[in-house]
């Protein structure tokens, strides 16, 4: 995967410290700057290409809403702040999230993911393009065995610690893999992550209801973080 790039802007230097925390926890992202206004952010912006922006809102000289304001294409925003006040504001400069503070870990990957889902369509199409068929089948290794898996015949793969639940046709396979190693196996085209830990061969969908999906009579939740992306690569969305 290729590194998601980042910038911190706060006027507090431990509410800085503490996102670049968390953006540790997550090999994917890479901060490129950790800064104090907002002036400093609109000169990096220029030099820079960031996809993500972690903003906060309450800050001297110019706040984070209207520094966004003053942003032509802005990357992915996510703000940060102690009031929950701006939180409208926010919203209709179409920020990605609103993170009160103090926020846990838990509630900054759900803001990341949301700013991911939307960063992954332009990276997604670009190899699509490129994608060429292959075989039909892939080979995974489970209980001292090689099993041939056709696509045709994999319903769904749920993610399992360290191991990943493969469900076919005929039967459940528990190989040492991770669930996104094995999701690089699979054609985008057909298999679609619907939760951060299922994903579906959309040709076997049996039925849709609310959030969730049924493949015969097992039930698969559908994340709210992955319900627009799912319907759109459905033909459903908006």
């Amino acid at each position: 995967m290729n590194k998601i790039n980042c910038l911190i802007v706060d006027d507090e230097p431990i509410a800085r410290d503490i996102i670049k925390t968390y953006c540790a926890h997550l090999p994917y992202l890479n901060v490129l700057a950790s800064l104090g206004n907002a002036l400093e952010a609109k000169t990096f912006l220029f030099q820079q290409k960031v996809d993500i922006l972690f903003l906060d809102i309450n800050m001297p000289v110019i706040d984070g809403v209207t520094f966004l304001k003053t942003l032509k294409n802005p990357p992915q925003i996510i703000f940060t702040t102690a009031y929950k006040e701006y939180a409208i504001d926010a919203f209709e400069l179409a920020a990605c999230d609103y993170l009160l503070k103090p926020f846990s870990l838990e509630r900054f990957i759900v803001a990341v993911d949301k700013a991911m889902e939307r960063i992954k369509p332009i990276t997604s199409s670009q190899t699509e393009q490129v994608e060429v068929p292959t075989e039909n089948f892939v080979f995974i290794k489970a209980d001292g065995k090689i099993f041939k898996i056709r696509f045709d015949e994999l319903l769904y793969a749920e993610a399992s610690g360290n191991y990943t639940k493969v469900v076919t046709a005929q039967q459940t396979l528990l190989p040492a893999m991770t669930f996104s190693s094995f999701e690089e196996l699979l054609p985008k085209s057909t298999f679609l992550r619907i939760h951060r830990s299922f994903l579906i061969n959309k040709s076997k969908i049996d039925h849709i209801e609310g959030n969730r999906l049924f493949i015969g009579k097992t039930e698969i939740p559908i994340g709210s973080n992955y319900r627009e992306g799912f319907l759109k690569e459905l033909g459903l969305g908006s």
